[in-house]
């Protein structure tokens, strides 16, 4: 069959939120991270569908409608692809809450293989609400040829539904390290200009924890950090939180009366780029969390970190080295961190200047781009 170009082609699909989406998030983040190294990799890179599969309460009548929707996409896919198929297919984030409902079927009508990037399964969830969307996944992971996976804690659980021989692989978290740390050699110009608009003493560390300030763990890690505050007894410090959300008003309580803390608001990719670079210290207790693209993009800006201890989150720092990882939830340990890094500046320099080389070493664009490359091209069959 003549193909319409002499890269191989990869359709890509995110079924809990697609790239394209209105609302920021890390997923959606991600989605686009993985897009441009599959591009970096030498791959055509289609979107293939927008549908969005996410049934977030677990409703019979929610799911059956997104089924319906994604029976109804099916058609067009096949006769689109049918015209000029892609070599691989590509789900970003799989999960009962969820499942991909479109790309086993194109897989398995194209005779193409199936590759996901961070999936998950949660055996509680065999029975219940989202027991369809549980069943749809594990079906799916056993048409998979690999699994990538941002997340160590994920291996396991993954493992039992995937064929003998199918490999399931780590894909280190990344970024575009020289876009997120191009604003560093401007430090001084954006410290002023930040000092200037948000009423902060340049002279004084500032601390920076950046989240979406929503209803979930997102909100406990902010109501965490007003607990680690009221403990710390420095009072020479700033503390900003950077977002935005139905939870924003709780989250500002939690910190009434504290003058050391202020809220920045939702931030831009660009101004949060050049308010990292202004800051000494990136903070977040990483309550449940899979892994995050906040402490890498701090890191990548130069700046140590203070983080709770998960899996996922331990694998993008290197402790005591780019900064200091607590115990999950632990108030007082997270203080302690707090209070010795910034009783430390010499110490704070060295983790920034080391958290720079060490994003860049492990966790750029082009590492991911290498690794995709090493492990897709293998899958492709031959369609000459």
């Amino acid at each position: 069959m003549a193909r319409e170009s002499a890269l191989p082609k990869v359709a890509f699909y995110a079924p809990l939120k697609p790239p394209g989406h209105a609302t920021p998030s890390g997923d959606r983040r991600f989605a686009r991270l993985l897009m441009r190294a599959l591009r970096r990799a030498g791959f055509e890179v289609h979107l293939a569908s927008s549908l969005r599969s996410r049934n977030s309460d677990g409703d019979a009548a929610r799911q059956k409608r997104i089924e319906g929707r994604a029976a109804r996409l099916l058609p067009n896919l096949l006769a689109r692809y049918g015209r000029n198929p892609p070599d691989i297919w590509f789900t970003y984030h799989l999960y009962h809450k969820a499942p991909d409902l479109l790309g086993p079927a194109v897989c398995q009508a194209l005779n193409i293989p199936y590759v996901v990037a961070e999936a998950s399964v949660a055996p509680t969830q065999s029975t219940g609400p989202w027991a369809r969307g549980y069943r749809l996944s594990t079906d799916a992971l056993a048409q998979a040829a690999l699994v990538l996976q941002p997340n160590p804690k994920d291996f396991a659980g993954v493992a039992p539904f995937l064929h003998p021989g199918v490999d399931q692989i780590g894909l280190s978290p990344f970024l575009d390290a020289k876009q997120e740390g191009a604003e560093a050699v401007h430090r001084h110009d954006h410290r002023a200009a930040w000092a200037a608009r948000l009423s902060l003493p340049p002279e004084l560390p500032w601390m920076i924890a950046t989240g979406m300030m929503r209803n979930d763990g997102k909100k406990l890690s902010f109501l965490l950090l007003a607990q680690a505050m009221a403990r710390l007894k420095n009072q020479n410090v700033r503390l900003i939180l950077v977002g935005d959300g139905p939870a924003r008003a709780e989250i500002e309580a939690a910190y009434a009366g504290d003058n050391r803390v202020c809220f920045a608001g939702k931030l831009e990719s660009r101004a949060l780029r050049g308010f990292n670079a202004a800051c000494d210290l990136f903070v977040w207790p990483a309550l449940g969390e899979a892994f995050g693209m906040a402490p890498l993009e701090a890191q990548a800006a130069g700046l140590p970190v203070v983080l709770g201890d998960r899996p996922g989150i331990r694998t993008m720092v290197r402790d005591g080295e780019t900064g200091l990882l607590t115990p999950e939830g632990d108030v007082v340990a997270f203080a302690v961190a707090l209070e010795t890094v910034l009783q430390d500046p010499v110490r704070r320099q060295e983790m920034a200047d080391a958290a720079r080389l060490h994003v860049q070493e492990n966790h750029d664009l082009s590492s991911a781009a290498q690794l995709l490359r090493t492990r897709l091209i293998p899958l492709i069959k031959d369609r000459s």
